[in-house]
């Protein structure tokens, strides 16, 4: 196969071949990794626990969906009652919008350990389709409920993508496949 094609080529698109790649962040230093063919990226795990305090049209917002918890730590996660739940939903963007919060769902997975979507419109993005930050959180809420360290999970946005998964204690790994989308050049 043309080294082109392998999920990872776009550490190969501008002659790259150095195994990662480091990028300066608001948040720090990220480093992405390239180990057999999927790109791997290392976080901080972002437990959430279970709350009550939460704005209350967050759920109206959702569409009153049947719902086992709320947790929160930098986002509220719901966790819904099974993937048909999560992919099925239909948020009321302008309330979520008024509520102020970033708003993850989730559910145990069919095919994978489990499923998620993220709403953000108070920062201008209804529907992430796939959120390294949720995942932060996510991670840490799935490992402890299910018992795993090793996960596989799938963002069920419009576009979707697919999660490896890895909780660390105090750190996450994901990683995924990615494809080549555009190259350009900024003349200043």
């Amino acid at each position: 196969m043309p080294r082109w094609l392998l999920p990872s080529s776009f550490f190969y698109k501008l002659g790259y071949t150095k195994p990662s790649i480091r990028f300066n962040s608001l948040s720090g230093p990220l480093e992405v990794k390239d180990e057999n063919g999927l790109l791997w990226m290392d976080f901080p795990s972002w437990k959430p626990e279970r709350t009550d305090d939460y704005p209350e049209d967050i759920i109206k917002a959702l569409g009153n969906p049947e719902y086992l918890g709320v947790y929160k730590h930098r986002d509220y996660i719901v966790e819904l009652t099974d993937e048909k739940a999560v992919k099925k939903l239909e948020p009321d963007f302008s309330l979520l919008k008024k509520t102020g919060a970033k708003v993850i769902i989730t559910a145990q997975g069919q095919k994978v350990d489990f499923v998620s979507r993220f709403f953000a419109p108070n920062i201008g993005v209804n529907e992430d389709p796939v959120t390294g930050s949720a995942h932060s959180q996510l991670i840490p809420f799935w490992a402890e409920k299910l018992g795993k360290t090793v996960m596989e999970a799938r963002q069920l946005s419009k576009r979707g993508g697919e999660i490896f998964c890895e909780a660390l204690g105090e750190r996450v790994k994901m990683g995924g496949r990615c494809v080549f989308y555009m190259k350009g050049e900024i003349d200043c």
